[in-house]
């Protein structure tokens, strides 16, 4: 599995480094983020995990852009460079994307393409993702939001989707702390 891991890194570095270089600043840092929470998830899923985080803003690469919704786009170019389908799901939902998904009049495209992973990793996805600034900067959760609705504003719909995701954005965070600690989080 460590293999893909590596593939994972090369794959976001050939598609992020050069063109969007502040994009390959953030995914470098929540890739190590995820592997530092790694210990959040089931030992098989960690390797997954941290794959994911390697390719979850993939779909930002000028050279994938379709709809211009990243996850779905990251997901459908995995799938059909023939990745695992699992991170293909994990990437075309990671960080509360049906709800963005439902913003852009997409979030039936992403149902039906993609099932959505309800799990400790997915959780830890989110974690790794809403706690890492754009710069690679460490945030706690809700500082995080609050940059992300600052550098859109106001109207944007891209805030407009923090805003609706901020529940259960806090939620996956506060649920891999709980796991990180040792207490099992409550079903919600």
């Amino acid at each position: 599995m460590a293999q893909l891991v590596d593939t994972a890194r090369q794959t976001a570095r050939i598609k992020l480094e050069v063109a969007l270089p502040r994009r390959w600043g953030h995914v470098q840092a929540v890739a190590v983020k995820a592997r530092q929470v790694a210990a959040a998830v089931p030992e098989e899923d960690r390797d997954i995990l941290v794959a994911a985080a390697w390719l979850h803003d993939v779909g930002y690469s000028p050279d994938l852009v379709d709809t211009g919704f990243h996850s779905l786009d990251g997901g459908r170019w995995l799938r059909r460079e023939h990745f695992d389908e699992r991170i293909a799901a994990l990437v075309a939902h990671h960080s509360c994307a049906w709800l963005e998904a439902e913003e852009r009049g997409l979030d039936e495209t992403l149902a039906q393409e993609f099932p959505r992973e309800e799990s400790a990793v997915a959780d830890a996805l989110c974690f790794a993702d809403m706690t890492t600034g754009p710069d690679g900067q460490d945030f706690e959760v809700l500082e995080r939001l609050e940059e992300i609705r600052s550098r859109y504003g106001p109207d944007h719909l891209v805030t407009r989707f923090i805003i609706r995701a901020e529940p259960e954005m806090v939620a996956a965070v506060r649920r891999t702390q709980s796991r990180l600690h040792g207490r099992v989080p409550q079903p919600m």
